[in-house]
């Protein structure tokens, strides 16, 4: 228990601290923003500070911060120390300047955001990459609450000749068309206070719980420091990719730009983008916590790491009544990600071709274009037997691609600012090497030899802060001389 509390302590307190840091870099002040000079009454709406963090929260608290960590704990309790320490210094970062950039931007989403600071081949790459992961977002986020539904609150298998998981399907489906479709204050503004309030009940009744059921948690020892997996897999790279949006998640960096018009005041950055990654950080951690107690009391070998062990949990914390609740906030969590995921989607490919959303028939049009696919995904995640766990791996390490592209946008931005812009590059680098060393070992990659597979990953990353302070060199020097 000692390492747990510790590492909240780390996650709270550095959250503080470097929170504060990472604004006064940043230097937040009064011109105006979007939400107000731009204001179309669509996307670019003011909305009150609570509302755009609690939006925010939900945004990004998808299915990550629990499945990662529930299968993360697996790796022993550095589990414990590395959440906090990634999400302090990589993740809230991350949200946070992606956020404030695309407010001093005009609202601008991540792939023109790329296009502005990487330059335009990066960004067709980079559009076509994220497009196609916020449709795999919203395919998946409908899979899981929908699954989660059937098995833990209808009490029913979620088997594919079963009607009643199309049904579910189809009334999430019907939910995230409106919420794409809508303005963002007419469904997604008055549906999350109370999504949040689920939410935030049963993080609540779950950490309590740690204590009032006294559950066994492991300390960090010499022994576990490397990690501990009974499968013996490496701690690195494999644990940044399994906990990912608990951590570091590229998918956060649409989300932030995507409130960001909403935001109307920059001093309120900070709240929205930064501290509520380090909420996320703590779902994380309440939910690694609880997987590890859980599994000390005997489950089942075949259900460890899987999303069968959180009514499992909830169950056995809170009883019939409270275990209802909190599994009601974990369905809560992907649907909330799954609407914007798709909004961002549209708006993405809107900026992209220049197709005006503030007309209804071309939000529309462009709507339904988007859900075929999603529909063509979710069918054959469920049909095919092995479906949905490929989707989701290469989702995991897309997720932690996307947010190389944010690190190094951010970096580049700071370095022509003449800012530090060290706070994003090491991130980024450490990154680089992540889902390089990752994707090169795996099996669902190259399947290299690990060792292998890290040396590459260390080349790449140091390829990557050349190229990037190169690049922030060459552009700089070229304002200069324009300004002289």
């Amino acid at each position: 228990m000692a390492t747990f509390l510790i590492g909240l302590v780390i996650l709270f307190g550095g959250g503080l601290l470097y929170g504060k840091f990472v604004e006064k870099i940043f230097g937040p002040d009064d011109r105006p923003t979007p939400a107000v000079s731009i204001n179309d009454g669509v996307d670019y709406v003011p909305m009150k500070k609570g509302k755009n963090a609690l939006i925010e929260l939900l945004n990004i608290a998808g299915t990550g911060p629990i499945l990662g960590p529930i299968q993360g704990i697996l790796f022993g309790p550095i589990a414990f120390i590395l959440i906090p320490i990634g999400c302090v210094l990589g993740g809230a970062m991350h949200d946070y300047l992606s956020g404030m950039i695309s407010i001093r931007s005009n609202g601008k989403q991540m792939p023109a955001l790329i296009k502005d600071h990487l330059g335009g081949k990066v960004y067709k790459v980079y559009n076509i990459f994220i497009i196609f992961l916020m449709i795999l977002v919203g395919a998946v986020f409908i899979y899981t609450p929908g699954d989660l539904i059937v098995v833990n609150i209808l009490k029913q298998q979620s088997v594919v000749n079963n009607p009643i998981v199309w049904i579910v399907y189809g009334c999430i489906f019907v939910y995230y068309l409106a919420a794409t479709l809508f303005p963002i204050d007419k469904i997604i503004g008055r549906v999350y206070p109370i999504f949040g309030a689920i939410l935030l009940l049963s993080a609540v009744g779950i950490f309590f719980g740690l204590f009032i059921k006294g559950y066994k948690l492991d300390n960090l020892t010499a022994a576990n420091f490397a990690g501990i997996h009974p499968a013996g897999s490496p701690l690195l790279p494999v644990f940044f990719v399994t906990v990912a949006c608990g951590i570091v998640s590229g998918f956060h960096s649409t989300q932030a730009t995507l409130i960001g018009r909403s935001v109307s005041d920059e001093r309120e950055g900070r709240h929205t983008f930064y501290d509520m990654m380090i909420l996320e950080g703590f779902i994380a951690m309440i939910w690694a916590a609880a997987a590890m107690g859980i599994y000390y009391k005997g489950v089942p070998a075949e259900l460890i790491g899987k999303p069968a062990v959180i009514g499992m949990v909830a169950n056995d914390m809170l009883g019939s009544i409270g275990g209802f609740i909190a599994v009601l906030g974990v369905i809560v969590l992907p649907i909330t990600s799954g609407d914007t995921s798709l909004r961002a989607a549209r708006l993405m490919i809107a900026d992209a071709i220049g197709y005006d959303q503030s007309v209804a028939r071309n939000r529309v049009i462009l709507t339904t274009a988007i859900f075929i696919p999603v529909i063509a995904i979710l069918v054959f995640a469920k049909v095919n037997a092995q479906g949905f766990n490929i989707l989701w791996q290469y989702f995991a390490w897309a997720n932690q691609t996307i947010a190389v592209f944010a690190f190094a946008m951010i970096s580049l931005y700071l370095y022509k600012l003449k800012k530090p812009y060290l706070v994003s590059l090491i991130p980024g680098m450490f990154y680089i090497f992540i889902i390089s060393a990752y994707i090169l070992g795996a099996k669902i990659g190259f399947g290299l030899p690990q060792n292998i597979a890290n040396i590459i990953g260390v080349v790449l990353a140091l390829v990557y802060a050349g190229l990037l302070i190169n690049t922030g060199k060459k552009e700089l020097s070229n304002v200069e001389r324009l300004s002289a």
